[in-house]
């Protein structure tokens, strides 16, 4: 008598850390069994490392949430972006998204990131991956979180990633959209990876104000629909 057996598969996301992000990368969380923080790479200027948006009142419907940083030189990596300690931004943050969304149904799952905004820490890389797990927590997403800068792997972009998804055991490379322009799949699939590109249609929901607007920190969601509803708008199933 024969029997079939199929082996786990084992899925695996790469993604920089962005500040407070939206929610297509909680997305590609969702989706993950590893995710790996990419944390040594070149910081991007004006980017997502440091800031996001928040729905307000008024023209033009939204405002950012910055946090102020010092560069060391003009291309650092990440991890040696500094947070500007001259400016309270926990401080203001904490306040602009409290005035926000004073009228939000969910107002009071705020609070699980005052610790956030309370934080000491002088390095952008940690405050904008804390602010990413306490969305994560806030929608029970729990993938094996990681840091490539942990991992020890070096190379071109398309070897490096290739070599990250190798050592975690990865059977599937879950990658963003934006990555078609440059990942060699076939390099994966030769080594029995394969590819997926994300395809997350950004969804609308009852915001505070009219009309809808999209791509802004998934805090946004999580305080106008609640952590149910947030996830389950990601397609990840809500725990009963």
């Amino acid at each position: 008598m024969s029997t079939s057996h199929t082996a786990r598969r084992r899925t695996v996301a790469v993604l920089q850390p962005s500040y407070l992000p939206w929610l297509g990368a909680l997305e590609q969380i969702s989706r993950a069994d590893v995710f790996v923080f990419y944390d040594d790479v070149q910081y991007d200027k004006n980017g997502w490392r440091n800031r996001n948006r928040i729905r307000t009142h008024g023209d033009p419907g939204w405002s950012w949430l910055t946090v102020p940083v010092k560069l060391p030189h003009a291309f650092p990596p990440l991890g040696e972006v500094s947070i500007d300690e001259r400016a309270p931004w926990g401080r203001k943050h904490r306040r602009a998204i409290e005035l926000a969304y004073a009228s939000a149904p969910h107002r009071a799952e705020l609070e699980r990131f005052f610790p956030l905004f309370d934080s000491a820490s002088k390095s952008l890389v940690e405050i904008a991956i804390e602010s990413t797990r306490l969305l994560a927590s806030a929608l029970g997403l729990s993938p094996e979180i990681l840091r490539s800068s942990q991992l020890g792997i070096e190379g071109d972009r398309n070897l490096r990633l290739l070599e990250v998804c190798k050592s975690l055991g990865a059977t599937d490379y879950y990658s963003g959209k934006a990555a078609e322009d440059y990942l060699d799949v076939a390099l994966f699939e030769r080594e029995g990876i394969r590819v997926a590109f994300q395809e997350f249609t950004h969804p609308t929901y009852a915001q505070c104000h009219d009309p809808f607007i999209s791509h802004l920190s998934a805090i946004d969601a999580l305080l106008c629909v609640g952590p149910a509803a947030t996830r389950a708008m990601l397609g990840a199933t809500v725990a009963a």
